[in-house]
């Protein structure tokens, strides 16, 4: 299989994942990708949840923030999203998303949507940073480590269906070294997407969800693919700011401005190439250092 066909399958295949069943009365049902986390990946259901609560909405209302809990693991299995219409004023309006699987809930999300407005604007600048243009790809460098992995990895892809990072400064996965400050990711869709802003949206949460932790571990040296330590999401916001488009390159630039009580705290920007910032995102997750037992 080509490069180009091997991206079009992927994304093909994450276009499906994002594929809701009208089950009626707002409840929806998706089916779930095994991309090589023991659950779920986060970022799925935060994408299907969206998906869900915008098609309850109209087209010329888009989603500005949305602010959700991950309260259980979630398996690979089939999810089921239930919308709540909470609210439909003359400028905003409010959904509330529950997801649940074997009658229990996993997952719970507020959105906002907005008509369109005009105000003031400004925006923080985007770091100055390499461009996309001959960096690695961060699949190439998981691939690097796979035979250091246990065998359920082997035939994963480790990481978000569909899309493709490239980090700006590599690292040794299995070594890293302890780094401060910011870490700046460039993200895009592996093909073209349907010119569906909704869409875009939905898949631009779907891939904030990926290494935003990692920012957490990372003044820390740790390494989680040596097991060194245990990442878990436990809640996620998301602001948009301004329309994008995912097939063209997004700069992600997360870091992590406190970690204690074993949560860290994750914040990041999306900037398109010619500097404007589109999306920014919070999040906390749980973070367990594996203690090495004393001889």
């Amino acid at each position: 299989m080509t490069d180009t066909a091997y991206a079009r399958q992927q994304l093909d295949q994450l276009l499906q994942v994002m594929q809701l069943d009208d089950l009626g009365e707002d409840r929806f049902r998706a089916q779930s990708d095994n991309i090589g986390t023991l659950n779920v990946f986060g970022g799925q259901v935060l994408g299907q949840s969206l998906q869900a609560a915008c098609r309850t909405i109209a087209a010329d209302r888009p989603v500005h923030s949305l602010h959700a809990y991950f309260l259980l693991p979630g398996e690979h299995a089939p999810i089921d999203y239930e919308v709540t219409r909470v609210r439909d004023g003359r400028s905003f309006s409010m959904r509330r998303v529950v997801a649940r699987q074997g009658g229990q809930i996993i997952f719970e999300m507020n959105a906002s949507f907005q008509s369109a407005s005009d105000g003031v604007e400004h925006q923080a600048a985007m770091p100055q940073v390499a461009g996309p243009d001959g960096l690695q790809t961060e699949r190439e460098l998981r691939q690097a480590v796979l035979p250091y992995l246990p065998a359920y990895f082997q035939d994963k892809i480790l990481g978000p269906r569909g899309l493709e990072y490239r980090p700006v400064e590599s690292v040794d996965l299995m070594n890293p070294p302890k780094r401060e400050g910011q870490i700046a990711v460039w993200m895009r869709s592996m093909a073209s997407l349907p010119d569906d802003p909704a869409l875009q949206r939905a898949l631009l949460a779907y891939g904030s969800d990926h290494g935003l932790l990692l920012s957490a571990i990372a003044p820390h040296g740790l390494s989680l693919f040596k097991g060194e330590v245990r990442l878990a999401s436990l809640d996620h916001a998301m602001w948009f700011h301004r329309d994008f488009r995912l097939d063209d390159w997004l700069l992600y630039v997360f870091e992590s401005p406190s970690a204690s009580g074993a949560r860290g705290l994750c914040q990041g920007r999306f900037y398109t190439r010619d500097g404007k910032l589109v999306a920014s995102v919070a999040q906390e997750g749980m973070v367990r250092p594996w203690l090495k037992r004393q001889s």
